[in-house]
């Protein structure tokens, strides 16, 4: 009865894996403001060559360098967990599995792509990387990453989670970076936003307009941007971890996987552990894959797929996308890794096709849940990584309804150690559920209802 599922450091995987090549329906590609796709070269002012590489291969498998897998191993491979305890509270028939990615120095799944995206950028001569980041774990990622590789980091925090996470924002000063909230007075799409609203709370959206702004008017050209969910090689660098938990499923003794479960905001943790089973299921496996969001943020269960930007003021190119508008203005629910207005193109692509099934959840079950698994587990979960756990308590549930002995495995993507006020308000009865209302979609969609639209098409297999 192994409680812990381990795997040797020579069995972190060598190669990443890319949905893009066994996607039923090809990804449709990114356009500019003229309407027409955007070339290689025109992504040049913001990445290095080798992640444009990546961004556009229909290549299936691409090895990792040498020196990205010594920096991955100081925490990687990543231990996979038996739920024994939180099973037998439950009465369930069912085997849940979770994978454990708050392990990692910076305490999420964030690391797996920081690491690859500073690598790639010092190798091109790049000096200073710059970002965004919701709840801190990508920019407290990016921080911790540049310091190993040798670049310098600035981070633009979403105002909310900067007053709500002051801790995140001292680990990546501790690491080295600068951290300013967003929207600031430091670039003009923050500048415009404050205008608009002197009061907002910020988004993801305007935090990654003006992190690419300030990339491009680097006087020096020695600035690049870098970007921690949504386009297609940062869910890459991801995949290593539904690699290693399928090698630990196995270890496992377990033959076949009934349900898989990760959280999504834009897509990185939810698609880096779940794509490796979206191949399987591609190949003909019976597999339930669902990504869990926030019901105040419901981009793939109430969004439209559409062509949109990326940010806030269309620095950024049209991407196809399960999107709530750009403009959307989330609300301030402790999950900021989750307030995202869209989704990577590959889930929604992968959506659209009927491979998943999204599922929305609210804050108040999300915060039960993760009270019961540390209650059960021990570990405290990031509000974000919540709603995968409610999600597998739901799927336990059923299954102990219908009497079957299901296999869920879910990803717990980052620990909750820094976001303890979200469990202090949900304890103290101060927390609400909050369902976004079609109205404020509608609203915010009127928006893009210029924009090019994207083919629905799919096989209609699932």
């Amino acid at each position: 009865m192994a409680t812990r599922i381990l795997l040797s450091e020579d069995e972190i995987p060598r190669q990443w894996y890319n949905l893009a090549a066994d996607l039923p329906t090809p990804l449709q590609p990114p356009l500019g403001p003229d309407g027409k796709p955007v070339s290689p070269d025109m992504l040049a002012p913001i990445f290095p060559h080798a992640l444009i590489e990546q961004e556009v291969s229909s290549q299936r498998w691409i090895d990792i360098p040498e020196e990205i897998l010594q920096y991955l191993a100081r925490w990687r491979p990543t231990p996979m967990h038996r739920a024994y305890g939180l099973e037998k509270v439950l009465g369930t028939p069912a085997r849940i599995y979770y994978k454990n990615e708050s392990v990692s120095p910076a305490g999420s799944h964030k690391p797996n792509t920081a690491i690859a995206q500073a690598y790639y950028n010092k190798k091109e001569g790049v000096k200073r990387l710059t970002t965004e980041t919701g709840a801190g774990q990508w920019g407290s990622a990016l921080a911790f990453s540049c310091a190993l590789i040798g670049l310098e980091c600035k981070v633009f925090m979403v105002r909310i989670s900067f007053d709500q996470k002051p801790y995140r924002k001292v680990m990546m000063q501790t690491w080295g970076a600068e951290c300013v909230a967003s929207p600031s007075t430091e670039t003009k799409a923050g500048r415009d936003a404050l205008a608009k609203d002197p009061n907002t709370p910020g988004s993801l959206a305007i935090a990654i307009s003006e992190a690419v702004e300030a990339a491009v008017t680097d006087p020096k050209h020695e600035t690049k941007y870098s970007l921690g969910s949504v386009l297609n090689h940062v869910l890459l660098h991801q995949t290593v971890v539904g690699l290693e938990t399928k090698k630990q499923l196995a270890k496992a003794g377990e033959k076949k996987v009934d349900v898989v479960i990760g959280c999504v905001g834009g897509g990185s943790n939810f698609a880096g552990f779940a794509f490796p089973f979206v191949s399987d299921k591609i190949a003909g496996a019976q597999i339930d894959i669902i990504p869990v969001e926030p019901t105040s943020c419901p981009s793939l269960t109430k969004g439209p797929f559409v062509y949109d930007i990326g940010d806030a003021s269309g620095m950024t190119p049209l991407l196809t996308m399960y999107s709530l508008g750009h403009n959307f203005i989330p609300a301030p629910i402790h999950a900021g890794g989750l307030r995202y207005h869209g989704m990577a193109p590959l889930v929604s692509q992968a959506t659209n096709e009927g491979l998943l099934a999204p599922r929305a959840i609210p804050q108040l079950e999300c915060f039960e849940s993760a009270l019961l698994f540390a209650r059960t587990e021990g570990i405290i979960v990031a509000p974000e990584t919540s709603h995968a756990v409610a999600c597998a308590i739901q799927e336990a549930k059923k299954a102990k309804e219908e009497g079957k002995e299901k296999v869920i495995v879910f990803n717990l993507s980052g620990h909750g150690l820094l976001d303890l006020k979200g469990y202090q308000s949900y304890m103290a009865g101060e927390l609400e559920n909050y369902v976004l209302p079609d109205e404020v979609i509608a609203k915010n969609l009127e928006e893009i209802k210029d924009y090019p639209k994207p083919s629905l098409a799919k096989t209609g297999k699932w």
